[in-house]
């Protein structure tokens, strides 16, 4: 059986005073080491990430699925979901960790549509010939982690990080669709609602009062922005979160299935069976060995 997933909270292997951490790849392997902790072991973070790549080729496994990784890109991390590096470094660049209010709190609508937009992306390429157009930003953001005097510390490295993320945006290989920006607004509310209320409703009509928006709308902004009907994306996002629980090993399929919304566990069974053709226990068996191997 494979080890518990372990929640990574922010000051896990953080030596910071603000929610904010610059570090190199090689400094968090390092730290990592330093405290007898496995990186290649699946761990959900409760926090915000971004990975930037600079040298070497690996991969690194978000939510089940593996992003291959080489210079030029980019991985934005979100809080909660189940992450592994690859056991050995082969690869260099930089982790920006940071708690997402940090960065959302006190920032412009404008500058909170950019940053959702970019966190909306899994992985981003802007090629390893356009990396030396973040060093700039980069330097600064590591001097400013350096540095003693927290004088407005939290505002300049806020500053600093947004700017970091309109460059990485404008050099983007593959340009990302833009959408009109109450759209993407809605939709992203949607997605938080999700987050809040998955247990008590698995009714994507719910979530459109929940807006204040007609079912029709929500429908039209999930399959122009997340390419699925409202019902098939809040679907796909409450089996994520089933295969997350499972994956922590913590819980039986039936407290899974109680925390996850449904009222009966056979119930949660069927709906996980009809999207992965494994019952929960197949999947974590299948888990096991994948992990084992």
């Amino acid at each position: 059986m494979h080890n518990n997933i372990e929640n990574i909270i922010f000051s896990r292997f953080v030596e910071q005073d603000i929610p904010f951490e610059f570090i190199s790849i090689k400094e968090l392997y390092r730290r990592c080491k330093e405290s007898n902790y496995d990186l290649s072991n699946p761990h959900r973070i409760k926090f915000s990430a971004l990975i930037l790549i600079t040298e070497g080729e690996s991969f690194h496994t978000i939510d089940f699925k593996k992003e291959i990784l080489s210079p030029g890109v980019i991985l934005p991390l979100t809080k909660d979901q189940i992450h592994s590096f690859n056991k050995d470094l082969i690869v260099k660049g930089f982790v920006i960790s940071f708690e997402e209010n940090f960065i959302t709190e006190n920032i412009s609508e404008k500058n909170l549509f950019h940053f959702l937009h970019i966190y909306h992306t899994p992985s981003i390429l802007i090629g390893n010939e356009n990396m030396a157009n973040l060093t700039p930003l980069l330097q600064l953001l590591e001097n400013l982690h350096l540095e003693s005097n927290n004088i407005m510390k939290a505002e300049i490295i806020n500053s600093v990080f947004i700017a970091l993320l309109f460059q990485i945006k404008r050099l983007s290989i593959y340009q990302h669709k833009t959408f009109e920006s109450q759209r993407f607004k809605d939709f992203i509310k949607f997605k938080q609602l999700i987050t809040e209320f998955y247990h008590q409703s698995h009714n994507a009509k719910d979530y459109a009062k929940k807006l204040s928006v007609s079912y029709k709308y929500l429908n039209d902004i999930c399959k122009q922005i997340g390419n699925k009907t409202a019902k098939a994306f809040l679907d796909s996002w409450i089996l994520l979160e089933a295969k997350r629980n499972i994956s922590e090993n913590k819980y039986t399929s039936q407290e899974i299935a109680y925390k996850m919304g449904f009222k009966e566990p056979s119930n949660f069974i069927r709906f996980f069976k009809k999207f992965t053709d494994l019952t929960p226990n197949q999947f974590q068996k299948k888990l096991d060995k994948t992990t084992l191997g």
